[in-house]
């Protein structure tokens, strides 16, 4: 798809064609969701379908998770006008945290936190991360915000896939993805059919 090309019945998802494919990176990581960043028109659709299910919610705090959960997280929790919450990979944060392990989609232990200065009961908090593949990393951060006294109110993503933890996901929390119902199967194959027509040259995303 040309990535100039916004369509004019902007359907739910209509930007994920932006992403591109992996051409160099790491195995586990089959595509670059972040593409459709870059197009403006993209990311207040992704912010809008993402914010679609939590209409109706209460939502005090959004946390994104490290690190492109924050360039979601922060776009929405602006949106909202609400703060935004960075859940850290463990040593970046100068200040006193809570800490919780855990195993991330690349199948690498890792260890996550937050500062406890923020989260505390009756506080509502929408989780935010790019994409849910094992569901380890999401569920860490589900931990944290609960083990402070905080609510989830629920969990949103570019996209969650069907894989065990994703599934669980979705049956013990409230959710939103931008995937319609045609495309889960190609997000579960890890390929869509909108690489087919990838050009790595077309670049402009404005």
């Amino acid at each position: 798809m040309d990535v100039l090309a916004v369509p004019a019945n902007r359907q739910k998802g209509w930007y994920l064609s932006l992403m591109a494919p992996n051409t160099k990176g790491p195995k586990f990581a089959w595509l670059d969701p972040s593409r459709l960043y870059c197009n403006s028109q993209a990311l207040a659709d992704c912010v809008k379908d993402l914010l679609s299910p939590f209409h109706n919610d209460s939502i005090d705090l959004v946390a994104g998770i490290d690190a492109m959960g924050f360039i979601l997280g922060a776009s929405i929790a602006s949106t909202l006008g609400k703060g935004f919450l960075a859940i850290r990979k463990a040593g970046h944060l100068c200040i006193a945290t809570q800490s919780q392990p855990y195993r991330d989609y690349s199948g690498r232990e890792k260890t996550m936190e937050v500062r406890l200065d923020v989260l505390r009961p009756g506080l509502r908090v929408l989780i935010v991360d790019q994409w849910i593949e094992t569901g380890g990393t999401m569920r860490a951060a589900i931990k944290l915000v609960e083990q402070l006294g905080a609510t989830v109110v629920g969990v949103a993503a570019v996209a969650i896939e069907n894989t065990e933890g994703g599934k669980w996901i979705k049956e013990n929390y409230k959710y939103s993805h931008c995937i319609p119902d045609e495309l889960q199967s190609q997000i579960d194959g890890q390929y869509l059919d909108s690489f087919k027509s990838f050009s790595s040259h077309n670049n402009d995303t404005t």
